[in-house]
């Protein structure tokens, strides 16, 4: 006979949960035979005392078997099944950029992605500016999308590692959110639900990270490779900076835009471009697109050079509802902010230091994110033109513009921007864009 109250007591006491015992506790979360209580006190045994590799896996393996996993071998594809998955930040448009990519190179992108909340930006929010764009399709919609574009990027559905929703819950109102391997499980049920053969991990770290210290941030990404690998899954993962906003520009409609130029070859900014083929490569490696990272980055190189990618994109964007002259004229299509001005720098020097969580809470303010998952967001609003660190200012010259809904909005984020933005005479620290590379030959033997 299972007891809820057993397992929780094994695993306060410091014991090794068997598979069972795990079965059975996410089982009784998925049917709502185990109540809030006891997932909330589980979830606070395992954050004091941690899991073992392989408690890890078998809890990501629950948590995945607890609803719908989806299977695209009916769809006869003639290339791999790749994902990436951010641990999220402030400009992080990847995602809109890397789908694409991957479907013109061999690939195929069913992306399951989220809404913002806090300080960092949801792409599924960013694709929500397009008018008509439907990321819950059906699944005949899902299927032919798949198969015709390469790649769709959904929401997820109720159906979906389901057990998630409700320990997701329980960890947020209990301080039990940063446990690793909690978060390791939660990422990775959602992602073998969707039916992987390849996953990049991209765990950030910096000042507008998640886990803010490389230190947290590699033990997170060791993690998700080690037990992703247990659960069988060809899992690698990249330390990323997040010292700064990646994209020059943060909000929904003005990340899209970012996305298109980049596509379309309009503008690649470095940073950007960097982190996206760093990603897009190990993608192509893992699922055996190419021989090596060299030549998965000339192969994605052609594919923007000679707009593959960006027509995936556009089918993307109208097969799921989207208007199909997104790519030739976003004018029409994407919000504009009725105030639009510059934030102009107090003084001369050089871009020493950006509060990049800040840069974000303050697009935030604007009302281009939330801090409640039932806050509406305003598509049009954000920062546009955001000053790296390291550059030469003048007193007087722009450092970004705020696009807001109105004057006083703007105010608001003008002085929380001006306090996240140091201006001095030394030199500006340098942050190597790609920190590490953690592969399956690096995992440690358990998650702590």
């Amino acid at each position: 006979m299972f007891l809820p109250q057993e397992t929780i007591r094994h695993k306060r006491d410091r014991k090794v949960l068997e598979k069972s015992e795990i079965e059975a506790f996410i089982q009784g979360v998925t049917d709502n035979s185990v109540s809030e209580a006891q997932i909330a006190a589980l979830t606070m045994a395992i954050f004091l005392n941690g899991m073992t590799r392989e408690e890890c896996v078998q809890l990501t393996l629950a948590m995945r078997d607890s609803g719908r996993v989806m299977d695209w071998k009916s769809l006869k594809l003639d290339g791999p099944v790749i994902d990436k998955h951010s641990t999220g930040g402030v400009g992080d448009t990847v995602s809109l950029m890397l789908g694409p990519m991957f479907a013109a190179t061999g690939g195929y992108n069913p992306m399951i992605s989220g809404r913002g909340l806090g300080h960092t930006g949801g792409t599924l929010d960013k694709l929500g500016s397009i008018p008509g764009y439907n990321p819950f399709p059906d699944p005949a919609t899902l299927a032919k999308t798949v198969r015709e574009a390469g790649t769709a990027i959904i929401g997820q559905t109720a159906d979906l590692a389901p057990a998630d929703k409700r320990i997701y819950a329980a960890r947020d109102v209990t301080a039990t959110v940063e446990s690793i391997p909690l978060i390791t499980a939660s990422i990775l049920s959602k992602k073998l639900a969707g039916g992987l053969d390849c996953l990049v991990m991209d765990v950030k770290t910096g000042s507008g990270a998640f886990m803010p210290t490389v230190e947290l941030s590699q033990s997170l990404a060791e993690s998700i490779v080690a037990v992703g690998t247990g659960a069988g899954l060809s899992v690698s993962a990249l330390l990323t900076d997040m010292n700064q906003p990646l994209a020059p520009a943060a909000g929904n409609a003005l990340e899209v835009l970012c996305a298109i130029d980049y596509l379309t070859g309009k503008s690649r900014p470095a940073r950007l471009h960097e982190v996206t083929l760093a990603l897009c490569a190990e993608g192509l490696v893992a699922a055996q697109l190419a021989p090596g990272l060299d030549a998965a980055r000339a192969k994605l190189e052609a594919a923007l050079d000679s707009g593959a990618a960006a027509e995936r994109f556009a089918r993307m964007i109208s097969l799921l509802g989207g208007p199909s002259d997104l790519l030739e004229h976003p004018e029409k299509h994407l919000a504009k902010a009725p105030v639009v001005r510059d934030i102009r720098s107090r003084a001369s020097g050089t871009i020493t230091g950006l509060d990049t969580r800040a840069l974000g809470l303050a697009v935030v303010a604007l009302g281009g994110g939330r801090l409640r998952s039932d806050q509406e967001i305003d598509p049009a609003v954000g920062l546009a033109g955001i000053v790296e660190l390291g550059t030469q200012v003048e007193a007087g010259q722009s450092l970004m513009k705020i696009h807001a809904r109105t004057e006083d909005d703007a105010k608001t984020a003008e002085k929380m921007i001006l306090e996240a933005i140091e201006i001095g005479n030394r030199t500006a620290q340098e942050y190597p864009l790609v920190r590490k590379r953690i592969t399956a030959s690096d995992i440690p033997g358990a998650v702590q």
